[in-house]
Parts: C-alpha cells; structure tokens; sequence
C-alpha cells in the first residue's frame, strides 16, 4: 500500500508493543536506507521502521479506542472539546483555566501561522488526523469556512464530534468517522490541508502513517504534523540511552504509544518524497505550563471523581502525567511542529 513504492519491513528482533522499544530501532536502524523505487526516482529512499507486528498492531488499536473511549467525556468535562496542548508566554507564571482553553485555540492559531503562507480559504477541505472530539476541525470550519473530515479510532469520539457539530449548526462543515490513519478511507488528493494535531505519536507505523498523509493531500495542499517525538540523535549515538528508553517505555504503557522516532526521523520521510517547503521547530518551551496543569486538575475533587467513574485504562494514563514532565524537563520530550507542501 504505497504511492511511493516504500517497503514496509519489520526488524527481525522486532519489539513487542507492551512495553516497546523508545526509539525506532538499534544501531542506526531509525531509518532504513533502501534502493529508490518512488515517483521522484531519488537515489535513496527512507523509511521508518515499525516496531510491531501484525498483532501487536491490531491490540494496539483496540488500547487506543477503548483508552479514549473512557477518557474522553472526562477531558471534555475538564478542559473542553480541545484534546491537545496550549500555547503558552515562556515568561507566563500563573495560568488559570480559562487561560489555558486560550492557549489550546492560540496553539491553532500558531500553527496555521507556521504552516501556511496565506489564510485558510473559504470551502478549504480539511482532514484531521486522529480528530479527537473535533475542536480543530469545528475551529476551523467556524472561523475560516473550511469543510473538514475528522477521523478517529474510538467510536466514542466520532459520535460526540458529530453531535457537538450538530449543536453549533456546523453538521455541514464537519463530519467524523471512526477509521485508521494508515489506512484512510478517502481517495488521493482529497485535501487542501492535511492536518494531524498530536495524533502521530499513536502510529506504530511511521512510514505509512506519512505515505497516507501525502496521499490524501491534494496538489499544492499543506501538510501539518504536531507530534511528541524524543530528542534527535548526535551522529556518535546509536540510540538513546537506557534510562530514557526506560522512561518513555512507562509513557508508552500508560498512553498506548508505539515506538518514539525524532523530528530528524520524520524529516527525512518527509524528504523522501520530494515534498516543498519542509520545516520543523521545538514548541517545547512553549507548552511547558500544559502538563502540571492537567495534573492540578485531575486532582481537584471533581477530577478525582471523574477519574474514578472511568476505568483503569484512563487512571493508568493520569498516574504517568508526572513522568511526562519528567521527560520535558529532561530535554528528552520534544513538542514538534512539522510541516511541508506537496508540489503543484
């Protein structure tokens, strides 16, 4: 399933999904450097490797729609319909709540302004990528007119975006779906702007999760990634060092993540394909109020008692919010903005 003619491998040592390997392979094996088979007849073509198997995949699936399935009407009830980081003054000292639903519209707001060379047009078509309840694509289609299509793996998700839609009259504008980012039901070149907000970090395929986005892309259309990624890699380091695949195998228990790769990682895929405009910046200063916030508001007494009315699935992922600003102040998180533009 490739537009590009990527090879999909698995290393033979592959790591199982609970708990993964922390970065995307050993000894230089982030990327797999093969011989060119895409439609821009580069020398060299690259690819992320997938640390998991068919299975594995499949079980992982099923963790990231049951863990949003639980956990959804909670961060709804806390802190809106915006499933994402803020957008923080690095000088800010004390947030309030109303601050903070501020900041997850301005963290929008930044990256359009980083992303794109003019505004988003009226009727633009917008796919966003692991939707969560559908703040970006309401957003969007509110302010800027754009007809957006959410896509997200938990049933529970899909339904309540498609009602919150319906309440704000947007039923025309946006419209959601349960389906899989690597495997988008939606035809090539479909989309104006492709759009992924803190979806990618979930992909245990980075590779396919790329080619889909680049399909789905219509010609001239903007792509925009914002993932977690961890730290690029100096040119003496084979891979990261055991204690911080030590931690981010906790957070990826607890949050049903796959293998981490690099914003160096996602570059050369993006690279690959002879996209325009590339580029890549460290948010992470800027979201740094985000994480301590969220774990001041799970213990309030109404988070507490919305966190115990869940599951163990969504406790789980509240008992590693701290190791999340553990890895941030570690230099070993990074809050990425990726972005590039398909060729006319």
């Amino acid at each position: 399933m490739s537009s590009t003619g990527l090879n999909y491998v698995s290393p033979a040592a592959a790591a199982t999904v609970f708990p993964h390997r922390s970065c995307l392979g050993l000894a230089r094996a982030n990327i797999v450097v093969g011989a060119a088979r895409s439609r821009t007849k580069r020398a060299f073509e690259l690819r992320a490797v997938a640390e998991t198997t068919g299975m594995e995949a499949v079980e992982l699936k099923k963790g990231i729609a049951e863990f949003y399935d639980e956990s959804s009407e909670v961060w709804e009830d806390l802190w809106g319909d915006h499933m994402h980081h803020g957008f923080y003054d690095p000088k800010a000292d004390d947030v309030s709540v109303s601050d903070h639903r501020a900041a997850q519209i301005r963290m929008i707001e930044e990256v359009l302004r980083f992303a794109e060379k003019k505004p988003i047009g009226e009727d633009k078509k917008v796919v966003d990528v692991g939707c969560g309840i559908g703040g970006s694509s309401r957003y969007l289609a509110s302010k800027y007119g754009a007809n957006c299509r959410g896509i997200t793996l938990s049933p529970v998700q899909a339904q309540r975006a498609n009602a919150l839609a319906a309440a704000q009259g947007l039923a025309n504008k946006a419209s959601f779906q349960v389906a899989d980012a690597l495997a988008q039901p939606f035809p090539d070149g479909q989309f104006d702007l492709v759009w992924s907000m803190e979806s990618g970090e979930h992909m245990p395929d980075k590779a396919k999760f790329v080619d889909e986005l680049v399909r789905v892309a219509a010609p001239g259309a903007t792509i925009i990634i914002v993932t977690w990624c961890h730290r690029d890699l100096d040119a003496s380091e084979p891979s990261l060092k055991p204690d911080e695949k030590k931690l981010l195998d906790k957070i990826c228990n607890a949050f049903y993540l796959p293998a981490w790769c690099s914003t160096a990682d996602y570059l050369k895929l993006l690279e690959s394909y002879s996209l325009e405009d590339i580029k890549a910046d460290d948010w992470s200063k800027y979201v740094a109020p985000f994480w301590p916030a969220v774990i001041r508001s799970a213990l309030t007494f109404k988070g507490l008692f919305s966190l115990f009315r869940t599951g163990t699935k969504t406790i789980k992922g509240a008992l590693a919010m701290p190791l999340m600003i553990q890895g941030f102040k570690k230099d070993l998180i990074k809050f990425s903005i990726i972005t590039c533009r398909k060729p006319e």
